[in-house]
């Protein structure tokens, strides 16, 4: 009997040896975009990818996200600051300034709302259009 209950405390207290932290999921950190994506009637068809220089950088930290974009093509500056949030496999996010071309976007979108797909090193942002539907997505890769 004793030696059934020193078993049983030995077990509760090493466990079974199976490891069940589970990795946390963030957007927290530094993003490259990877490659963009054109929907039609909700389906993927077509992959762009960076081409020429072209590169845009994404940094989330505490509620705030901040992106900048160096197109070789563009003679525009292209960057943006604000909040975000993550619910239910939305990404929201908030631009309080930026750049002038991105401000006349700004004006007209207050709230940028994305189908949100998070891994651990890589995520997928995805807009959706007024009628439900995939219309244009973004990949990105982690950085930091």
């Amino acid at each position: 009997m004793m030696i059934s209950f020193y078993l049983m405390s030995a077990t509760l207290f090493l466990g079974d040896g199976l490891k069940t932290d589970t990795l946390e999921l963030t957007l927290e950190g530094v993003w490259e975009l990877e490659n963009q994506q054109l929907y039609e009637d909700g389906m993927l068809s077509e992959t762009i990818s960076n081409e020429n220089g072209y590169r845009q950088v994404k940094m989330y930290s505490k509620g705030k996200v901040m992106w900048t974009r160096n197109d070789p093509t563009d003679s525009n500056e292209w960057f943006g600051y604000g909040t975000y949030t993550v619910a239910d496999g939305v990404l929201e996010e908030r631009l309080e300034y930026a750049s002038g071309p991105m401000m006349k976007i700004v004006d007209t979108t207050q709230v940028f709302r994305f189908e949100l797909l998070l891994g651990a090193k890589s995520y997928q942002q995805i807009r959706i259009d007024k009628d439900g539907e995939r219309s244009q997505g973004e990949s990105y890769i982690r950085l930091e």
